[in-house]
């Protein structure tokens, strides 16, 4: 009762923010590589303070959770991987198993706005917070992915025309998105002769690295 009013209530987080993005890829449906041709990245940051360094905070952080949620796997011993001893030892502790975005994997088209008329009356200079909240939105170029896959998958290209063809059925797509994962997920005649599990459908099969 002693404390003064704005130390137990009021606004406990006066910096949320929000934004949008739109990624377009192409995948290689024989290898499984993919690419960012574009994106176009909204946020929310308030009033901003410097334009330049926010952008260059929302740059960074969409290529870390582009990365993160496409190439940086995280190996380690378990029933998956009895090869790794010992057990619960991390495999991926280096650039040479542990794969993270370089210059070559950055958007082709790569577009940053920040949202105009979004004041912050809440914090200091109408500021909100910028270095995080972007990370999140790099999975758009996951879900690209995944759409690619998709349409791959509905074209048909498997050589007995499976049950999974010509459908907007449901795949499980685990994320990062792994060239290994692309590459099986697609269904074609190679990858459906692996993993098909019966006749005319596909086994919910999970690339486990190829290390």
């Amino acid at each position: 009762s002693n404390l003064p009013e704005n130390s137990w209530k009021g606004h406990p987080f006066n910096y949320f923010t929000q934004g949008v993005a739109l990624a377009e890829v192409e995948i290689n449906v024989l290898t499984g590589d993919h690419k960012t041709i574009s994106a176009d990245v909204l946020v929310d940051v308030g009033s901003s303070i410097n334009p330049t360094i926010d952008i260059g905070q929302i740059e960074g952080a969409f290529i870390q959770g582009m990365g993160w949620s496409t190439i940086e796997e995280v190996v380690y011993a378990d029933n998956d991987h009895t090869w790794i001893r010992p057990r619960a030892k991390v495999f991926t502790t280096g650039p040479g198993t542990y794969k993270i975005p370089a210059f070559n994997d950055v958007p082709e088209k790569f577009n940053i706005a920040l949202l105009e008329d979004a004041d912050n009356p809440f914090a200091v200079h109408s500021s909100k917070a910028i270095g995080e909240p972007p990370f999140f939105l790099g999975c758009s170029v996951f879900f690209a992915i995944k759409d690619a896959v998709a349409s791959t998958r509905k074209e048909g290209l498997s050589k007995n025309n499976t049950a999974h063809n010509n459908s907007d059925e449901y795949f499980e797509f685990r994320m990062p998105a792994t060239s290994e994962r692309i590459r099986m997920a697609c269904g074609d005649t190679i990858s459906s002769e692996c993993i098909t599990a019966s006749a005319g459908e596909l086994a919910p099969f999970q690339p486990k690295g190829s290390f």
